[in-house]
């Protein structure tokens, strides 16, 4: 079997967790990577990792198949225009997981009708457990079969529509920070309580991994979960009536509102 080769252009944060999950998958032979940055620092890294780095984008995408583009969402045209030279729609196939950018606007800079799929994993691909949220246009079969392939290495896949992107994307991408705050206040509480931060970071780590396997493993809603651990009069929903009292659930859902607005525009 051929290796599949595979380009990220501008690999910043996200690209590089990709890159870092596919390298760690049990499929890593499976491709060849190359990586266009600037960064010194992440040009040693993943040299060090095995992955063929280099300035020139044009290098990048004429040696791939899978161009992946990681760039910041105000250099997506320019890039995509300059990397059009070397297109071919029989050849390539783009894949994009810049949030502001839709596929329509992606085809008319490249200027060529070609497999381009809109994507939104998370930053967790670095150790398998993203949530890959895709949507395309102009793809075959075989298209859909190798990409999602490809990013069911880096965790799970959900097939959307593309009106759905932005709405996925706070709640998939965004959403891995939220839940990471609410993990940082869990450890302060623990530590005011008496916990040491490291004994109390591994109680709320394990406890938030098995929070989120149980809803995965039952197939139930929170609240049904919620239920096994509020006694009557008991601490658990003391402290959820609390945290309710306080504004919890209203603040998280207005986060999650304003930032759909902002990504919106």
């Amino acid at each position: 079997m051929n290796k599949i080769k595979v380009a990220v252009i501008g690999c910043g944060n996200l690209g590089t967790s990709m890159v870092q999950g596919l390298l760690k998958s049990d499929n890593y032979s499976d491709f060849d990577l190359i990586a266009t940055t600037r960064n010194n620092e992440r040009i040693k890294m993943l040299n060090g990792l095995g992955v063929t780095t280099t300035s020139d984008n044009l290098f990048a995408a004429e040696n791939s198949e899978v161009i992946i583009l990681g760039v910041k969402p105000y250099n997506a045209e320019k890039v995509i225009k300059e990397i059009s030279a070397v297109l071919n729609p029989d050849k390539h196939i783009i894949v994009s997981p810049i949030s502001s950018l839709d596929i329509a606007q992606i085809v008319n800079y490249a200027g060529m009708k070609l497999p381009v799929f809109r994507i939104m994993p998370n930053i967790a691909s670095s150790v398998h457990e993203s949530i890959t949220c895709m949507s395309y246009q102009y793809a075959s079969t075989n298209h859909i079969q190798l990409i999602t392939d490809l990013h069911n290495l880096l965790g799970e896949v959900l097939v959307i529509k593309e009106d759905q992107m932005e709405a996925a994307t706070i709640i998939g991408a965004c959403g891995i920070a939220y839940v990471m705050r609410f993990m940082r206040a869990m450890v302060q509480g623990g530590i005011e309580i008496g916990l040491d931060a490291a004994s109390a970071t591994k109680i709320v780590n394990q406890t938030v991994k098995g929070a989120a396997e149980l809803l995965l493993t039952n197939g139930n809603h929170p609240e049904a979960e919620i239920d096994k651990v509020t006694t009557p009069k008991g601490c658990t929903i003391t402290g959820l009536n609390e945290m309710e009292h306080q504004g919890f659930s209203a603040a998280l859902i207005r986060g999650i509102l304003v930032s759909y607005k902002l990504i919106e525009k």
